[in-house]
């Protein structure tokens, strides 16, 4: 097996001669059809690589040249042949083989390199018909030397296997909850390079304080020169102020070993912090005995310092941070595991405007870009290995796993975002292995890992979540605490984080929350003595069909997780020497465990869903934590609501000063903000609604009394309670786009909605050439579904005839619309 050396996307080389390099987009190897690729440089010629490629699914072990061409698919990378059956209707997923192809040409002779950022999960390159390299494992990126089998000055013809078949023997385990995305689900990149060149470059920062900084260097040199000279290092550091702070250089003669370099003292460095993310960047050149560069790489580093202090917290540069934080699946709707740079940094710029410092990557290392946009948004990561569930297997299993660690901190130990490496998560859980989650056999291994991370990276913590041997062996630990989800109720919360603040002393607690259904509401939500004979514990139960909880047994109304993420909030912004939490997730993701869930195949925990709209629950942590002036009325999708004559308390999340709430533009009066008083900080008004429809308006408020913020909404209000069900009504609104929302809306006798109607619910074609918006694991991109409160909706593009689309239930057989066509 040969395991591709680690390279990252912004490492810049520069050869030793320029090239033209050409990408031939034919089908045919017999067909030169070719368009050029603009170099950096004259000398430069790291090219991103991700179009042109064809791409069939065939389990073939050797290029399948047998295929005919009308079986290949034209792609551009990133892609994944599970984009979106993962989230359909057929039970599973593609977990099988694909090939990749394409044909290019080198035009000057040298070195050449395929540098993949990521391929799921295990992936064999061939070049001109000769397998080159291989790498197994997903989610970490890795380069294939393709020099010897090039042809120059004529058309290469380039294969690429990659799989995601069940293999027990890679982590992460096939029982982890999320989808095992196959495909090179990251961009990829062709280098040129010189003889000598820089393949890792290694950068710590071991002593820190405000007033010195130091910085060593460890550089791995790749060196097929035909005989050994002499080359000159220069490194210089230039501050995020543009000053040069270092300038070193030194003559090297010696490759076999790493070379280690310790650079001058930085006094008064600028710090790295979330409040100020200020990067430094490393330039390194070498040159030839006749002065001539032949190489250069730059990298953005940071000086900080992070720290765990026994009952205290977490510390960044010796002040105390509570960490505010969530989690990140890597997918989105319609793409899965292939989503673009620009949708990697609209996850992070999206958490970081919420007010988020912190970032669990779970459960595995992520794309490039997500690191680099942490690094300049001031977002502290949790990277974790992926061993996720499934015990420990054998030696097989050992040195992926162990390889796989080594690689995940070299490639990522130059972000100064990075605060953790975690180990694991659930590691002894649903083991594949016989005796596969004893603690006497993943508690040594466990110790051998966190020798290896020291080893490789002593300057960071180490991590580790739900193993409780663990907890001695790794610097920092979190155990399971659902309060109020799979177990207890959440008014239990700041009791169980006492607790574990007693019994660990570096305690971090990750993951919390519970599912939400967008557009569920109840008029009677659980509050904070949670549900009547629920399991007692806080902690997650290894079997939940046993017990009775609110994840098994309420119907997961978004009022529900408002007043769960309220509480849990209230507690943990004030509880004294809490480190701080992460919330589970926030977004939704996908998932083979959860077939039956409301929204099927979708972990619905997000505070927002797939495809990045926000739910009510983003609103509460608006509320805590936004830097933006901010108010939201709960809720814009409980549009009707039932209850007495008298009206209806109405919750209002702000972070202002005080806030004014006007119903059918009288004002109801105003309030002053109550931080972490629950609920809602003390905006709650009483609201006499009128029969029928009504408009509610609230305005935000300075400490001034200038308005800084506000929200509106109209809703419908009933007296009394929803009638049985009497019909399904399907309606549609055609946007701007020619696209339609199709409503299916329950009715009682008198034409109102039925808002406790919640049957799962599907909607087809039944004739015509229009299309659903199907499969995409969002509530108004599946055609599978449960109603949230006597709602349905689905998006439609309309084809050239008309359309004909059928809704069902178990209990509704059959309820249509007509949709017209655009025409010929």
């Amino acid at each position: 097996m040969l395991d591709g050396k680690i390279t990252s996307k912004i490492l810049c080389v520069l050869a030793l001669s320029s090239a033209l390099i050409a990408c031939d987009n034919s089908t045919s190897g017999d067909t030169e059809t070719k368009a050029s690729v603009e170099s950096v440089d004259a000398a430069n010629t790291k090219i991103l690589f991700n179009d042109g490629w064809y791409f069939v699914q065939d389990e073939s072990a050797s290029p399948p040249a047998e295929l005919v061409e009308d079986q290949w698919q034209a792609i551009n990378l990133p892609h994944t042949w599970n984009a979106t059956d993962t989230v359909d209707a057929v039970p599973g997923y593609s977990r099988r083989a694909g090939w990749y192809r394409k044909t290019f040409r080198a035009g000057a002779q040298g070195r050449y390199r395929l540098v993949f950022e990521g391929a799921n999960m295990e992936t064999q390159v061939f070049l001109n018909g000769q397998q080159v390299g291989e790498h197994i494992g997903g989610y970490l990126g890795f380069a294939i030397e393709l020099s010897q089998g090039l042809r120059f000055n004529d058309n290469n013809e380039l294969w690429v296997r990659v799989s995601n078949r069940y293999n027990p023997n890679l982590i992460p385990s096939q029982k982890a909850d999320f989808f095992i995305h196959g495909g090179i689900t990251r961009d990829v990149w062709l280098e040129q390079l010189p003889p000598l060149f820089i393949d890792q470059l290694s950068i710590r920062t071991p002593a820190v304080s405000a007033e010195q900084a130091t910085t060593e260097l460890e550089l791995v040199f790749d060196d097929q020169r035909p005989a050994p000279v002499s080359v000159e290092l220069r490194v210089r550091v230039v501050s995020p102020a543009g000053e040069e702070i270092i300038s070193q250089q030194q003559t090297v003669s010696e490759f076999t070993n790493s070379l280690l370099v310790s650079l001058p003292a930085v006094h008064k460095p600028a710090l790295w912090s979330p409040t100020e993310p200020q990067l430094h960047r490393l330039h390194v050149q070498l040159f030839d005995e006749q002065g001539r560069e032949i190489f250069q790489r730059e990298e953005r580093f940071g000086y900080r310092w992070f720290e765990m202090r026994d009952n205290e917290g977490f510390f960044v540069n010796g002040q105390r941070l509570l960490l505010r934080g969530t989690h990140r699946h890597e997918e989105h709707a319609g793409v899965g595991a292939a989503m673009s740079n620009q949708q990697h940094r609209r996850d992070m710029e999206q958490m970081k405007s919420l007010g988020v410092n912190f970032v669990r990557l779970g459960h595995y290392p992520q794309d490039p870009e997500v690191y680099r946009a942490a690094d300049e948004l001031g977002l502290i990561l949790w990277d974790e290995l992926p061993w996720c569930r499934g015990g420990k297997g054998g030696a097989e299993w050992e040195q992926n796993t162990e390889r796989l660690l080594r690689q995940q901190i070299l490639q990522n130990m130059n972000h100064p975002s990075i605060a953790f490496w975690s180990l694991g998560n659930e590691i002894y859980w649903e083991s594949d292995f016989v005796g596969g989650g004893d603690d006497a056999v993943i508690l040594p291994y466990l110790e051998k890992l966190q020798a290896l991370a020291k080893r490789l990276d002593p300057d960071r913590m180490t991590s580790i979540r739900k193993y409780y041997p663990g907890a001695k062996v790794v610097d920092a630990f979190s155990p399971s605490i659902w309060a109020g989800w799979y177990g207890g109720a959440f008014g239990q919360y700041e009791t169980a984080l006492q607790h574990s603040m007693q019994q660990y002393p570096r305690f971090l607690h990750m993951e919390y929350g519970g599912s939400s259904h967008r557009g569920r509401h109840t008029e009677q939500a659980l509050g904070p003595e949670g549900l009547v004979q629920a399991q007692v514990s806080v902690e997650e139960a290894m079997n939940q069909a046993v017990v009775t909880s609110i994840a098994k047994d309420t119907d997961w109304n978004e009022n529900y997780m408002v007043n769960l993420f309220d509480w849990h909030l209230s507690v943990s912004e004030k509880l004294p020497g809490f480190a701080g939490n992460a919330q589970w997730a926030f977004k939704d993701f996908g998932t083979p465990l959860r077939p039956e869930n409301p929204l099927p195949y979708v972990n619905q925990k997000g505070l927002v869903d797939r495809a990045g709209a926000p739910k009510d629950a983003y609103y509460v942590f608006a509320s805590y934590w936004s830097p933006t002036p901010m108010c939201y009325i709960e809720s814009h999708t409980w549009a009707v609501r039932y209850g007495p004559s008298a009206g209806r308390p109405v919750k209002v999340f702000c972070n202002t000063h005080s806030a004014e709430l006007f119903l059918n533009d009288k004002s109801l009066g105003a309030l002053e903000r109550k931080p972490g008083h629950y609920p809602a900080h003390g905006l709650v008004w009483l609201v006499p609604f009128r029969e029928g429809d009504n408009q509610l308006q609230v305005l935000g408020f300075d400490d001034e009394q200038q308005e800084v913020a506000r929200d509106a909404m109209a809703l419908t209000y009933h007296v009394g309670a929803p009638g049985s069900l009497e019909a399904v009504v399907l309606s549609a609104q055609t946007g701007a786009d020619g696209e339609s929302l199709i409503v299916a809306e329950a009715v009682d006798k008198q034409g109102r909605r039925v808002v406790d109607y919640s049957e799962r619910a599907y909607f087809s074609v039944l004739q015509g050439d229009g299309q659903l918006l199907e499969n995409q694991g969002t509530y108004t991109g599946s055609s599978t579904l449960e109603m949230a409160s006597g709602m349905g909706k689905i998006v439609f593009k309309p084809g050239r005839a008309e359309t004909v689309v059928e809704f069902r239930t178990q209990n509704v057989k059959g309820v249509y619309i007509r949709l017209p066509g655009t025409g010929p």
